[in-house]
């Protein structure tokens, strides 16, 4: 009777272990967001928090997500991705390129947590870093502002002057000039990345310089809401923003970080994730052009989607050779493309872009 109720007891006991490492098991993995500005319904924040719900919404209930908005890339920052990771985030993404130091610090800290770094370039054991090929995006607007413009003057509202930024800036310019060689571009530089009052004043001031179509690489509608004011034309950046530039918004350049996201937490639950420098582009889904205005002519609009399936294809890359630099000299032969390295490091104006790069 005893050796019975032993064995009973053993066998309720293992069942119960089991279920218990059942439930451990179905635990969903968590991962963290940190943004640098508020998820609102627009730019590049709002392109972020995107692919989180798709992220979530995909895995069938596999994924659970967080995100902090709104934190600066100060040691505040620092306290947000230890906080996560206190919290048993198993990924932790940093959605800005300011965040890196406070990345590498923290991801030294917890060393069984993945930490991603968004257009970022320092790795770790456990710290990737991953971008979407916004100059691909970029270069088709310009294709479009190529066609569109009347002046031959374009204007660019610039964030802030890291190669990101200048990539994006000459990709626009090397797009408009393949269909407009007489094209010229100008920037105003904002030093940010979501100050909607700047981003206005710039855009008023690229106007009166006689801009006539507008692209920025901030994070507010500000710019395409000054087109609207005053007539003239813009792009939505990051992600569609027809509701505040009305006809003015010509069309939009569209992040999609979920199919990125998506990739990342596979590779984490499969324990097959790695460092390094996940870089994804129209090919993979991670950016497009869409969202075309009532004024975009249709034959405009077959040309940009035209060059959309070149670069989906692989057949066009927009830093291709020819190209020179702005004092005329070129740094890239005929039939040469530039490498990501390249890419990476670029701070220079392509011909056409008026103006210095800022120090």
């Amino acid at each position: 009777m005893l050796l019975s109720r032993l064995k009973t007891l053993t066998t309720v006991a293992v069942l119960a272990v089991s279920c218990l490492s059942a439930a451990h098991a179905a635990d969903p993995l968590k991962a963290g967001f940190v943004y640098i500005g508020p998820t609102g319904d627009h730019g590049w924040t709002y392109s972020h928090d995107q692919g989180r719900k798709m992220l979530e919404e995909q895995s069938g209930g596999k994924v659970k997500t967080t995100f902090v908005e709104n934190v600066p890339e100060t040691a505040d920052a620092e306290r947000v991705f230890r906080d996560l990771a206190q919290k048993g985030h198993k990924v932790v993404f940093g959605t800005s390129f300011g965040y890196m130091n406070q990345m590498v610090k923290v991801a030294k800290a917890f060393p069984n947590t993945v930490f991603m770094h968004a257009t970022g370039y320092k790795t770790d054991k456990n710290l990737g870093v991953y971008d979407v090929r916004t100059y691909e995006g970029s270069y088709m607007l310009g294709v479009v502002a190529g066609k569109m413009t009347k002046g031959n003057k374009l204007g660019i509202v610039g964030s802030i002057p890291i190669p990101e930024v200048i990539r994006n800036i000459n990709a626009f310019t090397i797009g408009a000039r393949s269909v407009n060689p007489n094209i010229t571009t100008r920037v105003i530089w904002v030093n940010g990345w979501f100050d909607p009052g700047k981003e206005r004043e710039a855009a008023l001031a690229l106007i009166s310089q006689g801009c006539d179509v507008l692209m920025q690489n901030t994070d507010s509608p500000a710019v395409v809401q000054t087109a609207q004011e005053k007539g003239v034309l813009a792009f939505g950046w990051d992600s569609d923003m027809t509701k505040f530039g009305g006809k003015a918004h010509l069309a939009a350049s569209i992040l999609n970080w979920g199919v990125i996201y998506k990739k990342v937490l596979a590779d984490v639950e499969a324990g097959t994730w790695k460092k390094g420098d996940l870089w994804w582009g129209v090919k993979e889904g991670a950016v497009n052009i869409d969202n075309f205005g009532s004024e975009v002519p249709a034959d405009v609009k077959k040309l940009a989607e035209e060059r959309r399936d070149g670069l989906k294809s692989g057949k066009l890359h927009p830093f291709t050779g020819p190209l020179k630099d702005q004092s005329g000299k070129e740094f890239l032969a005929a039939g040469k493309v530039y490498t990501d390295a390249e890419l990476k490091k670029m701070n220079f104006y392509v011909q056409g872009v008026e103006g210095t790069v800022p120090k």
